[in-house]
Protein backbone atom coordinates (compact mmCIF):
# COMPACT_ATOMS: atom_id res chain seq x y z
CA UNK A 1 0.00 0.00 0.00
CA UNK A 2 1.25 3.18 -1.05
CA UNK A 3 1.77 5.80 1.96
CA UNK A 4 -0.94 8.49 1.65
CA UNK A 5 1.22 12.16 1.98
CA UNK A 6 1.01 14.15 4.39
CA UNK A 7 -0.72 17.83 4.34
CA UNK A 8 1.79 20.60 4.54
CA UNK A 9 1.11 22.67 7.37
CA UNK A 10 0.80 26.79 6.32
CA UNK A 11 3.94 28.80 7.46
CA UNK A 12 2.69 30.69 10.59
CA UNK A 13 2.11 34.17 10.40
CA UNK A 14 0.93 34.26 6.92
CA UNK A 15 -2.75 34.87 5.51
CA UNK A 16 -3.89 34.08 2.36
CA UNK A 17 -4.07 36.94 -0.73
CA UNK A 18 -6.56 38.35 -1.40
CA UNK A 19 -8.40 38.07 -4.77
CA UNK A 20 -10.18 40.89 -6.83
CA UNK A 21 -12.86 39.87 -8.03
CA UNK A 22 -13.10 39.87 -12.01
CA UNK A 23 -15.59 41.99 -13.83
CA UNK A 24 -16.49 41.01 -16.76
CA UNK A 25 -15.85 43.14 -20.09
CA UNK A 26 -19.80 43.46 -20.75
CA UNK A 27 -20.58 44.76 -17.39
CA UNK A 28 -18.05 47.39 -17.66
CA UNK A 29 -18.93 48.28 -21.31
CA UNK A 30 -22.91 48.72 -19.00
CA UNK A 31 -21.49 50.98 -16.62
CA UNK A 32 -19.92 53.49 -18.79
CA UNK A 33 -23.35 53.17 -21.13
CA UNK A 34 -25.30 54.15 -17.86
CA UNK A 35 -23.79 58.01 -18.09
CA UNK A 36 -25.69 59.96 -20.04
CA UNK A 37 -24.24 60.13 -23.47
CA UNK A 38 -24.61 63.80 -24.22
CA UNK A 39 -22.17 63.64 -21.00
CA UNK A 40 -19.48 61.45 -22.53
CA UNK A 41 -19.80 63.26 -25.83
CA UNK A 42 -19.09 66.70 -23.96
CA UNK A 43 -15.86 65.58 -22.24
CA UNK A 44 -13.68 66.04 -25.32
CA UNK A 45 -15.00 70.13 -26.28
CA UNK A 46 -14.38 70.74 -22.40
CA UNK A 47 -11.37 69.01 -22.13
CA UNK A 48 -9.91 71.18 -25.42
CA UNK A 49 -11.44 74.50 -23.65
CA UNK A 50 -9.71 73.84 -20.33
CA UNK A 51 -6.02 73.47 -21.75
CA UNK A 52 -7.19 76.51 -24.11
CA UNK A 53 -7.74 78.79 -21.16
CA UNK A 54 -5.01 77.51 -19.24
CA UNK A 55 -2.61 78.11 -22.47
CA UNK A 56 -3.98 81.26 -22.10
CA UNK A 57 -3.37 82.28 -18.80
CA UNK A 58 0.06 81.23 -18.64
CA UNK A 59 0.95 83.13 -21.69
CA UNK A 60 1.47 79.83 -23.84
CA UNK A 61 -1.33 81.54 -25.86
CA UNK A 62 -0.72 85.38 -26.68
CA UNK A 63 -3.67 86.99 -27.21
CA UNK A 64 -2.70 88.58 -30.46
CA UNK A 65 -2.72 84.94 -31.52
CA UNK A 66 -5.35 83.37 -30.51
CA UNK A 67 -7.88 85.38 -27.45
CA UNK A 68 -8.82 83.27 -24.09
CA UNK A 69 -11.92 81.53 -24.06
CA UNK A 70 -12.95 84.51 -21.32
CA UNK A 71 -12.09 87.11 -23.79
CA UNK A 72 -14.23 84.95 -26.53
CA UNK A 73 -17.05 84.69 -24.47
CA UNK A 74 -17.14 88.53 -23.74
CA UNK A 75 -17.04 89.68 -27.01
CA UNK A 76 -19.53 87.27 -28.29
CA UNK A 77 -21.84 88.58 -25.63
CA UNK A 78 -21.24 92.08 -26.78
CA UNK A 79 -21.98 91.33 -30.50
CA UNK A 80 -25.28 89.76 -29.13
CA UNK A 81 -26.33 92.60 -26.73
CA UNK A 82 -25.87 95.08 -29.64
CA UNK A 83 -27.83 93.25 -32.35
CA UNK A 84 -24.80 92.77 -34.52
CA UNK A 85 -24.58 88.64 -34.43
CA UNK A 86 -28.06 87.92 -34.79
CA UNK A 87 -28.92 89.93 -37.74
CA UNK A 88 -25.61 88.60 -39.48
CA UNK A 89 -26.83 85.04 -38.60
CA UNK A 90 -30.40 85.71 -39.94
CA UNK A 91 -28.62 86.94 -43.31
CA UNK A 92 -26.22 84.12 -43.74
CA UNK A 93 -29.17 81.70 -42.89
CA UNK A 94 -30.98 83.83 -45.74
CA UNK A 95 -28.50 82.65 -48.06
CA UNK A 96 -27.79 79.01 -47.35
CA UNK A 97 -31.50 78.15 -47.21
CA UNK A 98 -32.26 79.96 -50.97
CA UNK A 99 -28.69 78.01 -52.23
CA UNK A 100 -29.96 74.85 -50.54
CA UNK A 101 -33.35 74.68 -51.95
CA UNK A 102 -31.88 75.82 -55.51
CA UNK A 103 -29.39 73.22 -55.19
CA UNK A 104 -30.96 70.61 -54.13
CA UNK A 105 -34.11 70.79 -56.82
CA UNK A 106 -31.50 70.85 -59.71
CA UNK A 107 -29.53 67.80 -58.29
CA UNK A 108 -32.04 66.15 -57.32
CA UNK A 109 -33.97 66.24 -60.63
CA UNK A 110 -31.10 65.90 -62.61
CA UNK A 111 -29.77 62.56 -60.66
CA UNK A 112 -33.33 61.17 -60.53
CA UNK A 113 -33.06 62.27 -65.41
CA UNK A 114 -29.67 60.30 -64.94
CA UNK A 115 -30.38 57.32 -62.66
CA UNK A 116 -33.80 56.84 -64.04
CA UNK A 117 -33.02 56.61 -67.91
CA UNK A 118 -30.50 55.12 -69.99
CA UNK A 119 -31.14 58.08 -72.01
CA UNK A 120 -30.89 60.48 -69.33
CA UNK A 121 -27.58 58.68 -68.27
CA UNK A 122 -25.83 59.54 -71.53
CA UNK A 123 -26.98 62.74 -72.03
CA UNK A 124 -26.94 64.50 -68.27
CA UNK A 125 -23.70 62.17 -66.31
CA UNK A 126 -20.94 62.94 -68.52
CA UNK A 127 -21.49 67.05 -68.54
CA UNK A 128 -21.82 66.74 -64.41
CA UNK A 129 -18.98 64.81 -64.23
CA UNK A 130 -17.04 66.99 -65.96
CA UNK A 131 -18.26 69.99 -64.13
CA UNK A 132 -17.68 68.21 -60.77
CA UNK A 133 -14.09 67.96 -61.33
CA UNK A 134 -13.78 71.73 -61.78
CA UNK A 135 -12.91 73.71 -58.01
CA UNK A 136 -16.06 75.35 -57.78
CA UNK A 137 -14.32 77.98 -55.49
CA UNK A 138 -12.25 78.76 -58.82
CA UNK A 139 -15.86 79.85 -60.95
CA UNK A 140 -16.00 82.42 -58.01
CA UNK A 141 -14.41 85.11 -60.93
CA UNK A 142 -16.89 83.92 -63.41
CA UNK A 143 -19.65 84.47 -61.29
CA UNK A 144 -19.11 88.44 -60.39
CA UNK A 145 -18.60 88.85 -64.14
CA UNK A 146 -22.03 86.79 -65.16
CA UNK A 147 -24.15 88.00 -61.80
CA UNK A 148 -22.37 91.03 -60.73
CA UNK A 149 -21.53 91.33 -56.65
CA UNK A 150 -24.65 91.40 -55.00
CA UNK A 151 -26.21 88.36 -53.47
CA UNK A 152 -26.62 86.62 -56.69
CA UNK A 153 -22.80 84.99 -56.94
CA UNK A 154 -23.11 84.05 -52.91
CA UNK A 155 -26.19 81.80 -53.47
CA UNK A 156 -25.40 80.60 -57.14
CA UNK A 157 -21.79 79.62 -55.10
CA UNK A 158 -23.76 77.75 -52.36
CA UNK A 159 -25.99 76.00 -55.19
CA UNK A 160 -23.25 74.73 -57.00
CA UNK A 161 -21.88 72.96 -54.31
CA UNK A 162 -24.70 71.73 -53.03
CA UNK A 163 -26.13 70.02 -56.16
CA UNK A 164 -23.04 68.18 -57.01
CA UNK A 165 -23.35 66.41 -53.67
CA UNK A 166 -26.91 65.49 -53.92
CA UNK A 167 -26.34 64.55 -57.77
CA UNK A 168 -23.84 62.06 -57.15
CA UNK A 169 -25.86 60.54 -53.80
CA UNK A 170 -29.25 60.61 -55.27
CA UNK A 171 -27.84 58.82 -58.90
CA UNK A 172 -25.79 56.34 -56.53
CA UNK A 173 -28.74 55.12 -54.53
CA UNK A 174 -30.96 54.49 -57.48
CA UNK A 175 -28.53 52.35 -59.13
CA UNK A 176 -27.96 50.47 -55.84
CA UNK A 177 -31.66 49.36 -56.06
CA UNK A 178 -31.13 45.71 -55.80
CA UNK A 179 -32.71 44.31 -59.27
CA UNK A 180 -34.64 41.42 -57.50
CA UNK A 181 -36.86 44.04 -55.87
CA UNK A 182 -37.05 45.33 -59.16
CA UNK A 183 -38.27 41.52 -60.26
CA UNK A 184 -40.31 41.62 -57.12
CA UNK A 185 -41.91 44.55 -58.05
CA UNK A 186 -43.17 43.60 -61.75
CA UNK A 187 -44.11 40.11 -60.78
CA UNK A 188 -46.85 42.17 -58.22
CA UNK A 189 -48.31 44.38 -61.22
CA UNK A 190 -46.19 47.34 -60.73
CA UNK A 191 -45.90 49.63 -63.82
CA UNK A 192 -43.33 51.74 -64.09
CA UNK A 193 -44.39 54.63 -61.72
CA UNK A 194 -45.63 52.05 -59.34
CA UNK A 195 -41.87 50.93 -59.36
CA UNK A 196 -40.04 54.42 -59.04
CA UNK A 197 -42.45 55.32 -56.35
CA UNK A 198 -42.68 52.35 -54.28
CA UNK A 199 -39.74 50.92 -54.65
CA UNK A 200 -36.96 52.93 -56.74
CA UNK A 201 -37.67 56.03 -54.43
CA UNK A 202 -37.40 54.39 -50.88
CA UNK A 203 -34.51 52.43 -51.83
CA UNK A 204 -32.48 55.55 -52.97
CA UNK A 205 -33.49 57.65 -49.58
CA UNK A 206 -30.58 56.49 -47.43
CA UNK A 207 -28.40 57.82 -50.30
CA UNK A 208 -30.68 60.93 -51.06
CA UNK A 209 -30.06 61.56 -46.88
CA UNK A 210 -26.53 60.72 -46.88
CA UNK A 211 -26.21 63.30 -49.78
CA UNK A 212 -28.43 66.24 -47.70
CA UNK A 213 -25.52 65.50 -45.32
CA UNK A 214 -22.93 66.46 -47.52
CA UNK A 215 -24.95 68.99 -48.88
CA UNK A 216 -25.32 70.96 -45.91
CA UNK A 217 -21.45 71.22 -45.11
CA UNK A 218 -20.57 72.35 -48.60
CA UNK A 219 -23.32 75.33 -48.41
CA UNK A 220 -21.62 75.85 -45.05
CA UNK A 221 -18.41 75.96 -46.37
CA UNK A 222 -19.10 77.68 -49.75
CA UNK A 223 -20.68 80.45 -47.61
CA UNK A 224 -17.54 81.53 -46.14
CA UNK A 225 -16.28 81.48 -49.68
CA UNK A 226 -19.43 83.61 -50.86
CA UNK A 227 -19.43 86.10 -48.29
CA UNK A 228 -15.78 87.10 -48.81
CA UNK A 229 -17.39 88.56 -52.60
CA UNK A 230 -18.18 91.88 -51.53
CA UNK A 231 -20.20 91.36 -48.66
CA UNK A 232 -21.91 94.18 -46.67
CA UNK A 233 -23.60 91.55 -44.12
CA UNK A 234 -23.28 88.11 -42.67
CA UNK A 235 -20.76 86.52 -40.63
CA UNK A 236 -18.82 86.61 -43.11
CA UNK A 237 -19.00 90.35 -43.41
CA UNK A 238 -17.73 90.15 -39.71
CA UNK A 239 -14.88 88.38 -39.85
CA UNK A 240 -13.55 90.66 -42.67
CA UNK A 241 -13.66 92.96 -40.51
CA UNK A 242 -12.09 91.84 -37.32
CA UNK A 243 -9.44 90.44 -39.53
CA UNK A 244 -8.72 93.91 -40.65
CA UNK A 245 -8.52 95.28 -36.57
CA UNK A 246 -7.11 91.73 -35.61
CA UNK A 247 -9.52 90.91 -33.60
CA UNK A 248 -8.78 87.21 -32.69
CA UNK A 249 -11.79 86.96 -30.75
CA UNK A 250 -14.54 88.05 -33.04
CA UNK A 251 -13.20 86.06 -35.71
CA UNK A 252 -13.49 83.10 -33.32
CA UNK A 253 -16.82 84.03 -32.23
CA UNK A 254 -17.99 83.75 -35.83
CA UNK A 255 -16.37 80.57 -36.52
CA UNK A 256 -18.29 79.05 -33.32
CA UNK A 257 -21.45 80.34 -35.07
CA UNK A 258 -20.59 78.54 -38.24
CA UNK A 259 -19.98 75.84 -36.69
CA UNK A 260 -22.79 75.95 -34.32
CA UNK A 261 -25.30 76.73 -37.36
CA UNK A 262 -23.70 73.47 -38.78
CA UNK A 263 -24.13 70.96 -36.30
CA UNK A 264 -27.55 72.09 -36.03
CA UNK A 265 -28.37 71.96 -39.65
CA UNK A 266 -26.97 67.99 -38.88
CA UNK A 267 -28.83 67.43 -36.01
CA UNK A 268 -31.77 68.16 -37.70
CA UNK A 269 -31.18 66.12 -40.39
CA UNK A 270 -29.88 63.17 -38.99
CA UNK A 271 -33.23 63.19 -36.95
CA UNK A 272 -35.16 63.15 -40.28
CA UNK A 273 -33.41 60.49 -41.33
CA UNK A 274 -34.09 58.31 -38.40
CA UNK A 275 -38.02 59.30 -38.95
CA UNK A 276 -37.80 58.35 -42.63
CA UNK A 277 -35.43 55.25 -42.04
CA UNK A 278 -37.07 53.16 -39.39
CA UNK A 279 -37.75 50.38 -41.71
CA UNK A 280 -34.22 50.18 -42.11
CA UNK A 281 -32.11 48.27 -38.72
CA UNK A 282 -28.78 49.28 -38.86
CA UNK A 283 -25.70 48.73 -36.60
CA UNK A 284 -25.45 52.01 -33.68
CA UNK A 285 -22.56 50.69 -32.09
CA UNK A 286 -21.64 48.65 -28.80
Amino acid sequence: MSATPEKTPAPVGRTAPDLEPIVPASVRRARLRSVPRWLRRTVGPLLLLALWQVFSATGVLHPDVLASPGTIARAGGDLIADGTLPAAMGVSLQRVAVGLVLGGVVGTALALVSGLSRLGEDLVDATVQMLRTVPWVGLIPLFIIWLGIGEAPKVALIALGVAFHLYLNVYAGIRGVDAQLIEAGESLGLNRWGLIRHVVLPGALPGAMTGLRYSLATAWLALVFGESINADAGIGFLMNQAREFFRTDVIVVCLVVYAFLGLTADVIVRTLERLLLQWRPTFTGQ
